[in-house]
């Protein structure tokens, strides 16, 4: 593994998230973190694989969860899930589902993030 700018090696934690994404930092479609991750029906049928992210993803997201939701449960950067969810829709194995019109308001925008943040804190 190589050195950080400041000399010290990557954390083994932070590296594993990035090495599935292959160290790619960008998603290929634009995804907000409070976008809403749904797996669906060729998503439900992968082969369990509890070493594979995408299929823990897809496990997770039986029930819709936001972006935000995943990089928490998963405890890796918001980047490497707005990745791997990419990949995913991709593939077909999950839908993302808009939280906000783009013409939503101020009072619509900030009664999401209290959503979210209220979502996140009872995990």
């Amino acid at each position: 593994m190589g050195r950080t700018d400041d000399g010290e090696r990557p954390s083994p934690a932070l590296a594993r998230p990035y090495s599935w994404t292959e160290g790619r930092t960008e998603p290929t479609v634009e995804i907000a973190v409070e976008a809403r991750v749904v797996t669906t029906a060729a998503g439900r049928d992968l082969p369990p694989r509890l070493t594979s992210a995408a299929w823990t993803i897809t496990q997770l997201c039986l029930r819709p969860r936001s972006v935000a939701e995943l990089a928490a449960y998963l405890a890796v950067p918001l980047g490497v899930v707005k990745v791997l969810v990419a990949d995913l829709l991709a593939e077909g194995m999950v839908h993302v589902e808009a939280t906000l019109a783009r013409d939503a308001d101020d009072a619509q925008r900030r009664e999401l993030i209290e959503r979210v943040l209220s979502g996140l804190r009872a995990k």
